[in-house]
């Protein structure tokens, strides 16, 4: 058994709040993807809709670190050394594409990224592929260890608590050994709401444990190379949504802002509102016309539409008679 072997299983394991404190560092350190994004030893999962970009983005990320450059409005405080193990590209056409992105950065990021080319066939659901994954981590010296994407990495069952929370374990285990911090690409549920973040990915209750940030890439407009960030953090403030744009020649995005604010629907309907419904057809209608006119001038819903209706002739704002409603003379 080595020396450092010997000295780490003979360390103390149980520490007084007075030891860990001096073990703590002057000044806290900076995160190494701001603001938030990514803490020292953190977890950072990326998700979002297939073929929404995420491999290319986190890509971009590697990259970005390894240079220790902002290329996409995320600062960089300084380079890491960034492993990448990345399981849908055949390891020449991966390649390929850090080639055609390198294009845009030179050779800032050369000496700090690096690759890992048997990653393909390891599982961290089994011994023997943790070993692999800690290895390639401490031959690379990795600050950052990027997984791309996460369902090759192991064979459980996604929507079993228990298998994902061992799952986690091991990622726990790789984070511990390597000192790393990890960047983990993930895919999400079919179907999620539009204010749904981290609990967006499948297995999302095991997930809540071990992540400290999430991201989650959207498509507001298809036509468009246009992505919605939206972020979940643990213990970093709130960040507001931002749109990524993404360069076809360069694969590289780039900031475009913030998404525009959603107009509330509306969910009340005044008097107002229903008095110039009518005015606006005739000073007449039938129920259903004076219903979707209502529905198209407020936004709001049938069943809104369809209690203002009902109110207005209790109280007397409009009249039905003969099938049809009016304004009363």
């Amino acid at each position: 058994m080595s020396d450092s072997v010997l000295k780490k299983s003979a360390a103390p394991t149980v520490l007084s709040l007075a030891q860990l404190l001096e073990q703590q560092p002057a000044i806290t350190p900076a995160c190494l993807i701001e603001p938030g994004l990514l803490p020292p030893q953190g977890i950072l999962f990326v998700g979002g809709e297939p073929k929404v970009g995420k491999s290319i983005l986190v890509s971009n990320l590697a990259l970005s670190l390894a240079a220790g450059v902002d290329r996409m409005g995320f600062p960089i405080p300084a380079p890491r050394r960034v492993l990448i193990c990345q399981f849908e590209l055949p390891v020449p056409q991966f390649v390929r594409r850090l080639a055609l992105m390198r294009r845009s950065l030179g050779a800032a990021a050369d000496e700090h990224l690096l690759v890992d080319t048997r990653a393909a066939g390891n599982l961290l659901s089994a011994a023997q592929g943790l070993n692999h994954f800690v290895a390639a981590a401490r031959a690379a010296q990795a600050e950052v260890i990027i997984l791309d994407p996460l369902y090759s990495t192991h064979d459980q069952d996604e929507n079993d608590t228990r298998a994902m929370a061992a799952l986690c374990q091991s990622l726990l285990r790789l984070r511990e050994a390597s000192g790393a911090a990890l960047v983990i690409v993930h895919h999400i549920r079919k179907t999620i709401g539009r204010h749904e973040i981290g609990s967006a990915f499948r297995g999302s209750s095991a997930l809540h444990a071990v992540g400290d940030s999430y991201v989650l890439l959207t498509q507001p407009s298809p036509p468009l190379p246009t992505v919605e960030l939206r972020f979940q953090f643990r213990y970093a403030a709130a960040q507001p949504p931002r749109l990524l744009q993404l360069d076809e020649p360069t694969l590289w995005f780039s900031s475009a802002g913030s998404p525009s604010a959603p107009v509330p629907p509306r969910r009340k309907v005044e008097k107002t509102d229903i008095t110039h419904a009518l005015a606006g057809m005739g000073d007449q209608a039938r129920y259903n016309q004076l219903r979707d006119q209502i529905m198209t001038t407020t936004e709001c819903s049938k069943r809104t539409a369809q209690l203002a209706i009902s109110k207005a002739c209790r109280q007397g704002w409009i009249v039905q008679a003969d099938g049809q409603y009016r304004l009363p003379l």
